[in-house]
């Protein structure tokens, strides 16, 4: 497994490397300082495991993982002096979480968690999810992310970037306005979960997000037709209509 490192404190990487070195499975391919310089690094890097203190200069451990994008994504293990929000980001979706001074029997149960998450993707991409959608730092929302799929690659978007989500036979897509992204969960499992004003279902098979409504044209008396900023189009009833023009004020 490739490692990065995260961590303000010079002293807290070394010994966190220097408890590395022990394992055979794992080579420590960086290190960074703060929160701009890690999403530099996994970019660059693409390492397996990223272990991620919470308190940083510059961009926060859960800022780091609310912009993480582009796949693969990283296992996370949060390093941290303070517990408090560190369980809090294990119990959300982190493979593990470790309080400093770290100690080898410690890292040794981290290390097999992270072995058993090594080749899913998938479970990856929504653990990354679940920290960055339901971790709040004081004073801060939490940001909402959705997993879309393309090929073999995950991607973790902010609801902003989201324009639709539609449904085809058995298949559920996550509309952006540069591609389609194939999501895992069914439209019901994503009204239930996105409860956002926003978010709207125009059809059984349609949820748009009201924000990205560019036109809307009557078809009939009873039905309508929403075209999306991507040029995306879909149908609408007069009572789903009624709704969106409610909430856009038209």
């Amino acid at each position: 497994m490739k490692a990065l490192i995260v961590d303000d404190e010079p002293i807290a990487r070394r010994i966190l490397r220097e408890e590395l070195e022990a394992f055979p499975e794992v080579t420590v391919v960086g290190e960074a300082d703060d929160g701009r310089e890690a999403l530099r690094s996994i970019a660059k890097l693409h390492p397996d495991l990223v272990f991620l203190d919470l308190q940083m200069p510059v961009m926060s451990g859960f800022e780091v993982v609310q912009n993480l994008r582009q796949p693969p994504l990283p296992i996370i293990v949060i390093v941290t002096a303070f517990d408090q929000y560190a369980i809090q980001a294990f119990e959300a979706g982190a493979v593990d979480y470790l309080l400093k001074p770290v100690g080898a029997a410690r890292l040794r149960t981290t290390m097999e968690r992270a072995q058993q998450l090594l080749g899913n993707p998938g479970e990856i991409a929504a653990r990354v999810e679940k920290v960055a959608s339901s971790v709040q730092r004081p004073g801060v929302p939490a940001t909402r992310k959705v997993v879309g799929r393309s090929g073999e690659d995950y991607f973790v978007l902010d609801l902003d970037e989201v324009l639709a989500f539609q449904a085809e036979r058995e298949l559920v897509w996550i509309i952006t306005s540069q591609q389609r992204l194939l999501s895992s969960e069914t439209l019901r499992a994503i009204e239930e979960r996105v409860i956002e004003p926003r978010f709207q279902r125009v059809h059984r098979n349609a949820i748009v997000n009201v924000n990205h409504v560019h036109k809307i044209s009557p078809l009939s008396s009873q039905r309508w037709l929403i075209t999306l900023s991507n040029g995306l189009q879909l149908q609408a009833s007069k009572r789903r209509m009624h709704k969106i023009r409610t909430i856009l004020r038209w």
